[in-house]
């Protein structure tokens, strides 16, 4: 009865503004909902970097007025419920799932939290120093993968709103009080920059209620700042950063590129990107050149668009649209001077690691595919992959309502189902023109999370472009055919525009 109540209140008070809704009915008895705020890490005042993530993380780790954080998990835990919150450079959304039976009884619990948080100073602090703690510390220890690509992005995006990491700065961090927390919510979480999105078999009535309850956010319009322009580098500007005895050097590179989903030239280069390194794929390019013939590394791939938790994603996540892309490549974590001597006595007098040739490597390939182009049964091959990979992309409800939605971002109606239409009437001519317009080797960022003792001997290398010879165990020679060292020779002598090199500690990293 008490459901019933508060829906009828709801309904009374809907209101006439205009909402963003996505609806995908299906028979599903899971119910998805996700409420996504044009906001993101873009609006942080200047000096509290991470404002905008503490305050959806928060929300989630909290209370309302109804129910403490605690009392939350007791009576979520017998409905097999979820909900949880992530923030990127322009969005947050807050996704919910649940039974269809316990609908009603688990939105009681999500709209006392998502109209009336506490956040409670205790929730609050628990989640400031959790994250303080990952700024500081875990994102420099636990990943170099994820260290080099958040280290990438400050100096590609540098002077713009896209500059920090999305969970802050160390500074901005320790400038946020509560207070912040509770402002930024009523300013920048509003009924003015929502889109709702729902899934699954749930009622009318439902549905009806989450707009009333949306519309009774705050009736402010926030005041997002723009992005800025994210300029080209000038040449290859590389930036190492040292840690004692590193086993690998993990290397993240990029440069801005001027087209997004609804681009003409996106399917175009959706194809090239997936020939060059398609994520996680053994058959792309670089990935065979650099780990399948070389053995020097997990894998190698290249991107057109960020791709969130790449290291244990498969498939690409939902809710990180970005008005501004650049084009990455991802060379996971080759061996250091210091790892392959250690193991191999035969390499014992080597300076530097694979980090140099492997770079030559990823660079020479988009070189060759930039002048040449794809063979047509190269873009037939990729064509036909890519036309049935992406439908993998929609497996799950959340996954199609999070497509659905980001697609909404784009102004567009159906990113996977447009793609796939664009994909079947793609011509060769079509890639290659987008191959040449789009790839170049002149102007990058790279950032390399390497060695100590690896730093100077790198840089000197990198800045009098030094021939880099691969360093084969014998073991590995052995089982080569000579074509691989002819390769090889030419590869190691490739000049890269290098017009600095900067040798940074881990400590001067996302402190502003």
């Amino acid at each position: 009865m008490k459901n019933l109540v508060y829906m009828f209140l709801s309904l009374l008070s809907l209101t006439t503004v205009a909402q963003k809704v996505v609806e995908l009915p299906m028979a599903s008895t899971k119910i998805v909902v996700k409420i996504a705020f044009e906001n993101g890490s873009m609006s942080d005042p200047v000096g509290k970097e991470g404002l905008t993530n503490l305050t959806a993380a928060v929300l989630t780790e909290t209370g309302s007025d109804q129910y403490t954080k605690s009392e939350i998990d007791d009576l979520l835990y017998p409905m097999a419920a979820q909900y949880r919150a992530f923030t990127d450079k322009e969005m947050t959304t807050f996704t919910f799932e649940v039974h269809k039976d316990f609908l009603n009884e688990f939105y009681t619990i999500f709209r006392s939290l998502l109209l009336n948080p506490s956040f409670a100073e205790r929730d609050f602090s628990r989640v400031k120093s959790n994250t303080e703690v990952y700024v500081k510390e875990v994102i420099k220890a636990s990943s170099d993968e994820d260290f080099s690509k958040m280290a990438l992005e400050s100096r590609l995006f540098a002077g713009t709103r896209y500059a920090h990491m999305k969970r802050g700065s160390i500074n901005g961090l320790a400038n946020i009080t509560r207070e912040d927390v509770v402002n930024h919510y009523k300013a920048f979480f509003t009924r003015n920059n929502v889109t709702i999105g729902i899934a699954g078999d749930y009622p009318a009535t439902f549905l009806e209620t989450l707009k009333a309850d949306i519309n009774s956010l705050p009736d402010t319009q926030p005041e997002v700042p723009e992005l800025g322009e994210v300029p080209m580098p000038d040449g290859i500007q590389v930036q190492l950063v040292t840690k004692p005895d590193n086993l690998g050097t993990a290397i993240f590179t990029g440069y801005p590129i001027s087209i997004n989903r609804a681009s003409a030239d996106w399917p175009a280069m959706l194809v090239v990107n997936s020939y060059l390194g398609e994520h996680r794929k053994s058959y792309s390019k670089l990935y065979q050149l650099i780990r399948e013939t070389r053995s020097m590394n997990y894998g190698d791939y290249t991107y057109i668009e960020w791709y969130e938790a790449g290291g244990s994603n498969q498939l690409p996540l939902t809710g990180f649209p970005r008005s501004q892309n650049y084009l990455a490549i991802w060379i996971r974590p080759v061996q250091t001077a210091y790892s392959l001597k250690s193991q191999y006595p035969e390499l014992g007098d080597i300076k530097i690691g694979h980090a140099h040739f492997a770079m030559r490597m990823a660079l020479n390939e988009i070189d060759r595919v930039k002048s040449e182009g794809l063979t047509s049964e190269e873009f037939e091959l990729t064509r036909q992959f890519l036309r049935s990979y992406m439908k993998l992309y929609i497996q799950s409800p959340e996954r199609q309502l999070g497509f659905l939605m980001d697609s909404q971002f784009y102004g567009m109606e159906n990113y996977i189902a447009e793609m796939d239409a664009k994909l079947a009437s793609l011509t060769l001519e079509e890639v290659n023109a987008a191959a040449a317009k789009y790839l170049q080797t002149e102007n990058m960022y790279i950032t390399m999370i390497t060695d100590t003792n690896e730093a100077e001997p790198l840089k000197k290398s990198l800045m009098t472009n030094a021939p880099s010879p691969m360093s084969y165990s014998n073991i590995i020679r052995e089982s080569l055919p000579e074509s691989v060292f002819e390769a090889d020779k030419k590869v190691e002598a490739y000049p890269m525009n290098v017009k600095k090199v900067a040798i940074e500690a881990p400590a001067s990293l996302f402190v502003d």
